[in-house]
């Protein structure tokens, strides 16, 4: 009598338990999902416009190019203010190297965003450049 009532005992308690690890995993879920998502005005309080930029490529073709880069927080967005001229200048020399094929198409344009991405964030000291976005782009 006493081994039943202490194995239901013990089943019940590790169904609690159970339940309650459960029910932690999905709050904390939910909750990293809110805040991996921010809106669009956080996106632009924390985002830089890089302006045009006119250039020759590698095959000395000309490309007029703008970003808007989104940082991870106010912090970053200033410290990416303050290197414009250091984020101006990896943007040239990429594009130096460069030819308009390199460039073409979805996946070319992709594959520059990710390259100038990374390269800024090497520079970065207060965060991090979570996205590039490419607002205007002309080869001639």
């Amino acid at each position: 009598m006493k081994n039943k009532l202490l194995t239901v005992t013990l089943i019940l308690i590790g169904t609690i338990l159970l339940v309650g690890v459960i029910a932690l995993i999905v709050i904390l879920k939910m909750d990293k999902d809110d805040n991996t998502k921010p809106t669009i005005d956080e996106v632009l309080e924390a985002s830089v416009d890089i302006p045009e930029i006119t250039t020759n490529l590698r095959n000395n073709d000309f490309i007029k190019i703008s970003f808007k880069m989104q940082t991870e927080s106010k912090d970053a967005k200033e410290e990416l203010q303050k290197r414009d001229f250091q984020v101006q200048n990896i943007i040239i020399n990429e594009l130096s190297e460069l030819t308009p094929e390199k460039l073409e198409g979805k996946d070319g344009k992709l594959q520059f965003q990710e390259q100038i991405e990374e390269k800024v964030n090497s520079l970065m000291q207060e965060g991090k450049v979570e996205k590039v976005y490419i607002t205007s782009y002309i080869i001639q």
